[in-house]
């Protein structure tokens, strides 16, 4: 199976401030849709996440794109909406020494949002796709299927509105 990775184009929200699940629009999103359109073969479904970020984009790709939960970024409950200088000390170095375990509170791990993207992945059945998604969705599933230990997964950059495809055996 060929899955092309998308990211959403760069969130309309203040720089510093932790975003992961909250639903905020994304600026640029036609340009974005057009320079992918060139870059994707044609005619592929669709799925992405639920946030508006995301649905918008995959809206521009696909005339009915799929919506599924399991490709929403990551939740970090409490931390959501604040600025990241506002979260306390202690809770951001423990998420530094277990960048995958560590749950923020009210949140879940980076280990339980590679969980629930690789549920996803592994319940498709088609040859190629295109799945329009977060960088921590992205992030860890390539992890998964490099074998990355987690001290790794930080070094996992992906720009916004960017396309990585990989090729998975099935």
């Amino acid at each position: 199976m060929i899955l092309h990775l998308v990211r959403h184009p760069k969130p309309a929200i203040a720089p510093g401030i932790c975003y992961g699940q909250l639903d905020i629009s994304a600026e640029n999103v036609a340009a974005v849709a057009i320079g992918l359109r060139d870059e994707l073969p044609p005619g592929l479904p669709v799925w992405s996440s639920p946030l508006q970020r995301c649905r918008d984009l995959a809206n521009l790709l696909h005339p009915v794109p799929l919506i599924d939960d399991r490709l929403a970024e990551m939740n970090f409950g409490d931390w959501e909406g604040r600025p990241w200088d506002s979260i306390p000390r202690l809770e951001i170095d423990a998420w530094a020494a277990d960048v995958a375990g560590y749950v923020p509170p009210g949140g879940e791990s980076a280990l339980m949002l590679q969980q629930r993207a690789l549920a996803f992945v592994n319940s498709l059945d088609l040859p190629e796709v295109v799945l329009v998604t977060h960088a921590g969705v992205i992030r860890t599933l390539l992890a998964h299927w490099q074998a990355l230990p987690p001290a790794e997964w930080t070094q996992l950059i992906f720009a916004y509105g960017s396309c990585t495809s990989i090729e998975l055996p099935r």
